[in-house]
């Protein structure tokens, strides 16, 4: 009797702290050896291809139901002697991203810059910034990036989804945006 008391309180123990940690119990791991980054996603992602993307896409991924849900790795050149806190704190890299948005044509869209904020991980500093973005079709977005220089190489981690479902993915994105790491 003793002993299936202590089975079910263990059971009941175990299925607490799972559903305690489901934003990372839901989330895969990607690794890139290659190019020296790895982070986590939602499970349900699903690569696209990116043989036709724009310049420096590296990876992207998506998400199986909401389609317009995505992750991508961008990596552009800086000099090998640059580190990120060298382009600037988190708060003037983000403005100048944001504004990269907006004064480019090509892109068609409007950008508002909502926060940055900066950590550390194995001695390498990553820029966490978030934005809202309004596409031509007036249908609002909300992305969070991870940002990181390595190598000579500035490495941009993003996350994108729709407003209207910013609220019940925010958790899961913070921890993928947070578990973006470079070599």
């Amino acid at each position: 009797m003793l002993k299936s008391l202590a089975v079910a309180l263990l059971l009941i123990v175990s299925l607490a702290l799972s559903s305690c940690s489901f934003g990372v119990g839901a989330m895969q791991s990607y690794v890139n050896p290659a190019q020296g980054y790895e982070f986590l996603y939602p499970n349900g992602w699903i690569p696209v291809d990116v043989k036709n993307a724009s310049a420096g896409v590296d990876v992207v991924l998506r998400d199986l139901v909401e389609r317009t849900e995505n992750l991508s790795v961008i990596v552009s050149d800086v000099p090998a002697d640059k580190s990120l806190e060298d382009l600037g704190t988190p708060t003037e890299v983000g403005y100048r991203f944001f504004q990269n948005i907006n004064n480019n044509p090509e892109l068609d869209r409007r950008a508002e810059f909502l926060r940055a904020e900066s950590r550390e991980n194995n001695g390498k500093t990553y820029y966490i910034l978030e934005y809202a973005v309004n596409l031509p079709n007036d249908r609002p977005r909300h992305n969070l990036a991870s940002v990181a220089v390595s190598r000579g190489k500035l490495f941009t981690f993003n996350l994108s989804t729709t407003e209207s479902r910013w609220k019940k993915v925010k958790d899961v994105f913070e921890v993928a945006a947070n578990s973006f790491s470079v070599r």
